[in-house]
């Protein structure tokens, strides 16, 4: 019953701390903190003007040398360890 009740007050306490100004530090809706700490009012909405297309490149897979057990790639070919 102990555990119950402390897992009650947990998420109660929970959901009791989240607020709107969690969000803005604390300034309110509208504001935000600056990098000195200090309330700012928030700039207009952002507006997101779609650019150019980009082409990726394909991915080029270079197969791996296979050398024998007991040899290593090393200076170009094949040597032993």
């Amino acid at each position: 019953m102990k555990i119950l009740f402390a897992a009650a007050l947990l998420v109660a306490s929970t959901v009791a701390g989240i607020s709107s100004a969690s969000a803005e530090g604390g300034c309110g809706p509208g504001f935000h903190r600056n990098p000195y700490g200090e309330c700012r009012p928030n700039r207009g909405p952002v507006v997101v003007v779609p650019g150019a297309v980009v082409v990726e490149r394909p991915v080029v897979v270079v197969p791996g040398r296979a050398c024998p057990i007991g040899f290593a790639w090393r200076y170009g070919r094949c040597r032993p360890i």
